[in-house]
């Protein structure tokens, strides 16, 4: 019966979640779609619960994996963070709105977390052609997210971006002078699953906590 209404309440989670992101021109809607392609997620009884959209317990759902260049030209693939858990987002290294305002509340919200509780950060680029390493490397100073934690910021071409997109529901539309994009986080584990996602906006306090959790759970 519980796990009956657990369904239930995911269902009309994504059902909210489509009528919410329709009005706003389908940004948002590669995430509604990725969460259906794989399952709700749900909440579990004698697991803690996570505070993203949408959650899926330990080794249920393996992140889709990549490889991509960071902004100093080293490769970096999702299989080689396994033993930490990694907090992975989409932003755009020239936009003026939401992500420079989600950089700085994750800037915020990794220097006040314990070094054993902090996520490898990975962001991998929306903006294939103006993501470049000086861009990157200003957009992380400017955001308060270049500090003492692992991070790298993942560029490539559009097809292999493109690739990784589709693979974890992020819609991209080029507009005059921006990028729109949805601006999504997941939590993976130690272990390469996923776990938790949220939507923007969203509140870094339930992401540290989330965090803390995923740094306590066995590798």
């Amino acid at each position: 019966m519980e796990r009956a209404t657990s369904t239930a309440t995911a269902r009309k989670r994504l059902a909210a979640l489509m009528i919410v992101f329709g009005a706003v021109g389908g940004i948002g809607l590669g995430f509604v779609a990725h969460l259906a392609a794989g399952g709700t997620g749900r909440a579990v009884s004698g697991l803690p619960e996570l505070h993203g959209q949408a959650s899926w317990v330990a080794g249920e759902r393996a992140a889709p994996a990549f490889s991509l260049l960071d902004q100093s030209g080293k490769r970096v693939s999702l299989a080689a963070q396994a033993g930490r858990p990694v907090l992975l987002t989409f932003f755009d290294s020239r936009c003026t709105d939401q992500c420079p305002l989600l950089g700085h509340e994750f800037g915020t919200m990794l220097r006040g977390m314990d070094v054993a509780e902090r996520p490898t950060l990975l962001i991998v680029s929306v903006n294939p052609d103006g993501d470049t390493p000086r861009s990157i490397r200003r957009a992380m100073a400017a955001w308060g997210l270049a500090g003492p934690w692992r991070w790298h910021w993942l560029r490539g071409s559009r097809q292999e971006l493109e690739r990784v997109w589709r693979d974890y529901g992020i819609t991209v539309q080029p507009a005059t002078n921006q990028i729109m994009h949805g601006l999504v986080v997941y939590l993976v584990d130690r272990r390469g699953f996923q776990r938790t996602g949220y939507l923007f906006p969203l509140l870094p306090n339930f992401v540290a906590l989330d965090l803390r959790t995923l740094s306590r759970e066995s590798a």
